[in-house]
């Protein structure tokens, strides 16, 4: 008989590819994890990782086992609420893919609502790129996540989560903080700081740009970075101004160290969704939590 807390281990192992990592995740030994891994594999009669130094990667048994050790943990899992929900009660666990700012800015006010309703649920935000998002959905890896981009795939069910201003900020001091109003073409002579290539911030703002002509390459770029708080503290200590998203920029406008400069002609806005994999039934907790994004979308109509 598989030991569900095994193969929960293994896939922690699998997820970190560590064995010192999967036990800080877990809270147990090093040494405890190396047994329990010695053991599923004793009991399998199979090899699962290939050990490197203090990493690990799966062998070729391992790659099989890995999808199924998670789909046979979540059927268990659902068995165990379902259960519970014979009782009236909501529990379990919910695993949350999304990028950085949703964490930041969105996820936590969500959360401390749906936990309030449902207390004995526990959430886990994992964060990760877009693209990674996608990847662990289809995987059925995660049963819900948060993106900025909508991927055409017959099993992915969107719905409208959040809908996030990209500003254009500068410091305080300034000349642009007098007037706070520009036209397009100004930015070709101003640095600008940039997200990195793949950010979804990033991606509104060129396609922004393209609608007045103006091509990535004709602008004056000082620096890229790979989060919004770096840039609006680049912004603050005078190094460029930046486009990023309003969520990211409130504790500097708030605390007048940055200020925010219309573009004229130029509103920039980024849809935030979130995404299940609709050929993966939800245990009851993530379905309420599906639900209450639902009732309470932050979504506006423009």
């Amino acid at each position: 008989m598989l030991d569900l807390g095994a193969l929960n281990v293994f896939l922690a192992v699998a997820e970190h590819g560590s064995f010192s990592e999967a036990g800080r995740r877990l809270q147990l030994t090093q040494p405890a994890i190396s047994q329990t891994i010695q053991n599923l594999e004793r009991s399998l009669g199979v090899e699962l990782f290939v050990r490197h130094g203090k990493s690990v990667r799966l062998t070729e048994a391992g790659q099989m086992l890995r999808p199924m050790a998670s789909e046979l943990l979540d059927a268990a899992r659902r068995v165990m609420e379902t259960m519970a929900s014979l009782h009236g009660e909501v529990i379990g666990e919910l695993n949350i893919g999304c990028s950085t700012a949703s964490r930041k800015y969105l996820l936590p006010g969500m959360i401390a609502r749906f936990r309030q309703q449902y207390p004995q649920v526990r959430i886990n935000v994992l964060v990760t790129s877009r693209e990674s998002v996608i990847k662990r959905l289809l995987a059925g890896e995660i049963p819900v996540g948060v993106s900025s981009k909508v991927l055409e795939h017959y099993d992915l069910e969107y719905q409208d989560f959040y809908l996030d201003d990209v500003i254009l900020i500068a410091p305080a001091g300034h000349p642009w903080a007098r007037y706070r109003q520009i036209y397009p073409d100004d930015l070709l002579d101003e640095p600008l700081i940039l997200r990195e290539e793949a950010a979804g911030s990033r991606e509104v703002l060129i396609d922004g740009l393209r609608r007045f002509d103006i091509s990535p390459d004709m602008l004056k770029v000082a620096m890229v970075l790979g989060n919004a708080e770096a840039i609006e503290m680049a912004v603050e200590e005078g190094i460029g101004v930046a486009f990023i998203s309003r969520l990211a920029a409130a504790r500097g406008l708030e605390l007048g160290r940055i200020v925010e400069v219309a573009v004229k002609g130029m509103e920039l806005k980024r849809n935030l969704y979130i995404l299940r994999n609709r050929r993966i039934p939800l245990t009851r907790a993530q379905s309420e939590f599906w639900n209450h994004v639902s009732a309470s979308s932050q979504i506006v109509t423009v």
